[in-house]
């Protein structure tokens, strides 16, 4: 939700009433439902993007502790699938404790912009990173393509898709070239990470189908937060729109606030552009698949500006109720404690704060959180063996 001021009053009551859509809103939740969510778009930047080889390969990594310096972190250890790939945790852990949370995986092939502050541009050049942070794996990208290059299963399956690994060399490129590869196949495999259907969605389709008696039970409280939703007033559907509620923008929400004794802030996306336009693994880059004309997020990103100076990601909100903490740096605990923020609307210290207090009741916020609730699908498989770490 980004502007309100204050709700009509018939739409505070939850009764059967609630029931009764116009057919503009009828239209909006149609919009919002995950039959309409487009096959996921190619990635021009990864030949190998949608390559079942690859994919494989990457689920493999994915899972597999020894891409790390202790011997202990995974890149599931931070996106665990039976959390919808997040962790839990306010601040994520690998070897040492990061500065953000972990936000899901899932449906993240639809967005051109990775992490909280979109520093990369592809699902490939994302992966890269963790690998050779210090707090995550630990690693540098020589001793990851030595655990593949040791192992006869993991050198196999690179080769055969790649090529041949390079060997000892002080020339970077084939090794840069390389490295670029694997996160290539962690992002195959990644692709695959989909919302499934929810409540909502049933409800949505019932409604098509004509409702009645078919009609699948939301509570009169989902029903009614369902409609403060998307009603004009709160505006939640003006960023989380969509299929996956979500328009994959950067807003300041007013997150950013002076301390005491502090002198330097998260500042979001102002720092996070410079930091992909930087990256030699960006979409123009030399180790990218793109063809000329095949990078226009880049050409036409926004790099400064009173908009993005503290704007941080529009999450999903899809399985939303089930991956708390929330915010880029997990202040939040619940879902009531978003909604009074968004309540509040209290002042950021950079740049243009985006939000206008809702005159939203304690009845309202948690009929908008059942609502929430309703987005919930089943969760990812979780793989029980994930610790042996062995490819398969």
């Amino acid at each position: 939700m980004v502007v309100g001021l204050s709700l009509p009053a018939p739409l505070v009551a939850a009764d059967d009433t609630a029931r009764d859509w116009s057919p503009a809103e009828l239209r909006m939740l149609r919009s919002l439902q995950l039959g309409n969510l487009k096959p996921v778009p190619p990635d021009p930047s990864n030949r190998f993007a949608d390559d079942p080889r690859a994919a494989a390969l990457g689920e493999r990594i994915f899972f597999d502790t020894r891409f790390s310096d202790n011997g202990a972190v995974a890149c599931a250890t931070c996106h665990r699938p039976e959390k919808y790939f997040t962790d839990g945790l306010p601040l994520s852990k690998g070897i040492g404790e990061t500065k953000r949370g972990a936000p899901s995986l899932i449906g993240t092939a639809y967005s051109p912009w990775l992490y909280w502050d979109g520093r990369r541009d592809s699902h490939w050049a994302q992966a890269l990173v963790p690998l050779e942070t210090p707090v995550e794996h630990g690693l540098d990208r020589r001793r990851v393509l030595g655990v593949i290059a040791e192992d006869p299963d993991y050198r196999a399956a690179y080769e055969e898709i790649f090529g041949s690994l390079p060997g000892e060399t002080d020339d970077e490129d084939p090794i840069n070239r390389a490295f670029a590869n694997v996160g290539k196949a962690l992002a195959a495999f990644q692709r695959g990470f989909l919302p499934a259907p929810a409540r909502f969605d049933a409800y949505v389709k019932a409604l098509g189908e004509g409702g009645g008696d078919a009609e699948p039970d939301l509570s009169p409280d989902e029903i009614t937060g369902l409609k403060l939703f998307i009603s004009e007033t709160t505006e939640c559907t003006r960023c989380h729109n969509g299929p996956l509620f979500t328009n994959f923008g950067f807003h300041n929400i007013g997150l950013i606030r002076l301390q005491r004794g502090v002198r330097s802030y998260d500042v979001g996306r102002v720092r996070g552009v410079k930091q992909a336009l930087q990256d030699p693994f960006r979409c123009d880059g030399p180790y990218s698949d793109a063809g000329a004309g095949q990078c226009e997020e880049l050409e036409f990103v926004r790099t400064w500006g009173v908009e993005i100076s503290g704007a941080f990601k529009v999450p999903t909100l899809r399985n939303i109720a089930e991956t708390a903490p929330y915010m880029h740096d997990g202040r939040f605990r619940s879902l009531r404690e978003v909604l009074e923020h968004y309540r509040e609307a209290p002042g950021g210290a950079l740049g243009h704060q985006e939000l206008n207090p809702l005159e939203l009741t304690d009845l309202q916020l948690d009929q908008i959180a059942a609502f929430l609730g309703t987005l919930t699908g089943p969760a990812p498989a979780a793989r029980p063996d994930a610790s042996k770490s062995a490819p398969r």
